[in-house]
């Protein structure tokens, strides 16, 4: 599975010490990533001025200069979509909760077998693959929201920047904490509408009317992707392609989706939503009715 990502995917490592990194860099070239070193979290910052990384594996301790939580924070506010690992030869508890809290993905005690480091960077990758996915599909909703709006369309609204702070938001609850794929609240720039639904993009959220309908990260995607290409049928193979990020042929992909798909219908109608905002074209895929066109 590791090679499936590590074509394209491009790794930068970060330790003080230039043995760690030679060796944590050749574990990640062997099964084909493209990866970096940096020597400081300075280092880090100045290299990500100019390349884009899907992940950087971090240590924690690096005097004198910046530690492993300080750069996490550095790479949040300009890339929140890049994904962080942390290595640390001094587990704590305390320290590990921080890096979580920050948006770590995950925390890898030094030292860590190649087995595990390349697990760690092949779910890393995955993940950021999975957020951009995520950002371009809401870009793309975004842009057929505007012109729906601008061709008068009233049944599809969107909601300013500044108008976001004023709304009262429901609450957060119930997703399962192994998810960690949503952006920090400050990054989500608009609230939408579509139809009857109102989207919270990055908590994974939708309500009707006044109910919040909390979504696991497979059903949200799913349901962007359908708004973003509402108007035709998308097959199940596609489907699977765009939104888990492997490709398999139609067949197992209609049993990878049906139950997303059962569980939404299901969690929509449990929300007071009569009308089914997913029709199911047989033999073909899915696609959004007409309700929320």
């Amino acid at each position: 599975m590791t090679e499936e990502f590590s074509d394209n995917s491009y790794v930068l490592v970060v330790d003080d010490e230039a043995a760690i990194r030679y060796s944590v860099g050749k574990t990640l070239q062997r099964v084909g990533y493209n990866v970096r070193e940096a020597a400081s979290g300075e280092d880090a910052l100045e290299i990500m001025k100019t390349q884009n990384f899907d992940v950087v594996l971090t240590d924690i301790r690096m005097p004198p200069g910046l530690d492993g939580l300080e750069l996490i924070r550095r790479i949040k506010e300009s890339d929140p979509d890049t994904v962080v690992i942390l290595m640390t030869a001094y587990p704590h508890l305390t320290t590990a909760v921080e890096a979580l809290r920050l948006g770590a993905h995950d925390y890898l005690i030094k030292p860590s077998s190649s087995t595990d480091i390349r697990s760690s960077v092949q779910r890393g990758v995955e993940r950021a693959r999975n957020l951009k996915r995520r950002r371009i599909l809401l870009d793309a909703i975004r842009s057929n929201v505007q012109e729906l709006s601008r061709g008068g369309e009233e049944s599809v609204r969107i909601i300013p920047d500044e108008d976001f702070d004023m709304l009262e938001m429901p609450p957060r609850t119930g997703v399962a904490t192994s998810y960690n794929d949503a952006p920090p609240e400050s990054t989500v720039s608009n609230v939408m509408h579509l139809g009857p639904l109102t989207i919270y993009p990055g908590r994974y959220q939708i309500s009707v009317g006044e109910k919040p309908i909390d979504l696991t990260p497979t059903e949200f995607d799913l349901l962007l992707y359908l708004a973003a290409h509402r108007g035709r049928v998308v097959s199940c193979h596609e489907l699977v392609r765009e939104v888990r990020g492997y490709a398999v042929d139609e067949s197992e992909a209609r049993e990878v989706i049906r139950p997303h798909v059962s569980n939404l219908r299901r969690k929509l109608k449990a929300a007071g939503d009569d009308a089914d905002l997913i029709v199911n074209v047989r033999g073909i895929g899915y696609r959004l009715s007409e309700t929320a066109e």
